[in-house]
C-alpha cells in the first residue's frame, strides 16, 4: 500500500484563479512559497525557498478564491500529483503539484488586511484565531469583478468553510 500525503505551510504566491469544468465543478489554481532554514557545514545560515503549484476543487476552491489573496499565510494538506501534457511545440512536459484536500488560513486578521485588495467595500472577515471560520463574508457588491468570466456570488454556511 502506498501513502501519498503532503503538508505545507507558506505564503500564497498569487491570487487564487478559478474556473469551472463543463459539469460545474470549481477548480482553483494558485501557488505557495515554503521556506527551509538550515546551517551549512561552515555554520552559515541559509534559506531555501520552494515554489509549489496548488490545485483546489469544489467548495474549497470557491472559498479560497473569495477569501485568500497573494501573500496570505496558509496551511494545506493534500496529495502529490504529476501533471503531463504536450506543449504547443510538440515537446512532452510535466510537473509536480499538490492537490489540496484541506486548507487553513493562518496569521492574524491584520495580516489578512495587509494582503487584501484595496477596493472599496472589501473588508476582511474577522477571525478569533487561525482555526476558526470567518464570521461574515466580505461585501463584494461594490468591488469590480477582476476576472473575465462571470463568477457567481457564493452563499457560504460557516459549517462548510474548511479553515
Amino acid at each position: 500500500m502506498a501513502y501519498n500525503k503532503v503538508i505545507l505551510e507558506g505564503n500564497l504566491t498569487r491570487d487564487v484563479e478559478i474556473r469551472y469544468t463543463p459539469s460545474g465543478t470549481a477548480v482553483g489554481n494558485t501557488g505557495i512559497a515554503v521556506n527551509r532554514r538550515y546551517k551549512t557545514a561552515t555554520g552559515e545560515q541559509k534559506d531555501e525557498v520552494m515554489f509549489i503549484d496548488l490545485t483546489l476543487f469544489g467548495r474549497t476552491a470557491e472559498i479560497a478564491h473569495q477569501y485568500l489573496r497573494k501573500g496570505r499565510n496558509v496551511l494545506v494538506d493534500g496529495r502529490l500529483t504529476l501533471e503531463q501534457w504536450t506543449a504547443s511545440d510538440g515537446t512532452k512536459r510535466s510537473r509536480h503539484s499538490v492537490t489540496v484536500e484541506n486548507l487553513q488560513m493562518l496569521g492574524s486578521r491584520d495580516d489578512a488586511a495587509a494582503v487584501a485588495p484595496q477596493t472599496p467595500g472589501y473588508e476582511t472577515a474577522p477571525q478569533q484565531n487561525a482555526y476558526e471560520a470567518p464570521q461574515s463574508a466580505p461585501d463584494t457588491t461594490s468591488a469590480p469583478q477582476q476576472s473575465a468570466p462571470e463568477i457567481p456570488e457564493i452563499d457560504i454556511d460557516e459549517d462548510e468553510i474548511p479553515f
